[in-house]
């Protein structure tokens, strides 16, 4: 759902305050495209190793043995779950690479921020009293 031009313009002020009041805790919150990173390595490695688990389970069945079939399914099960994780889910969270925000002054942090939503708390108000 589009913004209107109202609610574009409060967006925009808003987010001027926040600069104003905290430039560190603005530039920690600034959106920045964030996508997974695969390796091709690890997804090529686990549809290797789920291959052989899936010929181990077929060795398995034509030998008539159920514990090399369950060894297989094992195998197989494992080289899905190497090319499903390995290497995914590593999230660039910062510019310089570091995934954890700094820890800065909290109590100047929570001190502007108070304000910071009460002057939000305030337009909200504003806004749905001038709508009815």
């Amino acid at each position: 759902m589009a913004l209107s031009e109202r609610e574009q313009q409060l967006l925009a002020q808003l987010e001027q305050q926040l600069n104003a009041d905290d430039p560190q805790f603005a530039s920690t919150m600034e959106t920045r495209p964030v996508r997974p990173t695969f390796s091709t390595r690890a997804i090529v490695l686990g549809a290797v190793i789920g291959v052989i688990g899936l010929g181990i389970v077929i060795g398995g069945v034509m030998l008539n043995q159920i514990i090399v079939g369950v060894l297989g399914f094992l195998v197989m099960s494992l080289g899905v779950y190497w090319a499903s994780t390995k290497g995914a889910g590593k999230l660039k969270a910062t510019a310089d690479g570091d995934p954890k925000p700094s820890a800065g002054p909290a109590p100047k942090a929570a001190k502007s921020s108070s304000g910071f939503m009460r002057n939000l708390e305030n337009k909200w108000d504003e806004r749905r009293s001038s709508g009815q």
